[in-house]
């Protein structure tokens, strides 16, 4: 039962690709400012609507309070698409304009 497999080629790499980013996070702020990189502070916003449409309380809608550039409002969001939030009253709010966003406790 034992079969001579055929050899695998396997070419040799010669130089690094460079397609992989480069990151860095420090707690220090003085080192990482030495350095030229700004450091990560937290989620940004669209991490925080995703957060919160995979909420396992979320269902259907979710009470909001959202900053935009100019105002902070109170909606409830049904969902979202590409460019924008979807309000219950069919209002949309585009992601570009919002710079927070934090659930609301019921």
């Amino acid at each position: 039962m034992d079969k001579k497999l055929p050899k695998v080629f396997a070419n040799k790499v010669d130089e690094k690709s460079g397609n992989n980013e480069s990151v860095y996070y420090s707690h220090s702020k003085d080192d990482s400012l030495k350095r030229g990189y700004t450091p990560v502070k937290g989620k940004n916003v669209n991490q925080k609507i995703n957060e919160i449409f995979n909420s396992s309380n979320y269902v259907y809608k979710a009470d909001v309070k959202i900053t935009l550039k100019d105002r902070i409002i109170t909606k409830r969001i049904v969902g979202r698409n590409a460019t924008h939030l979807i309000t219950i009253d069919n209002e949309l709010i585009p992601l570009t304009d919002i710079k927070d966003i934090e659930r609301k406790n019921s």
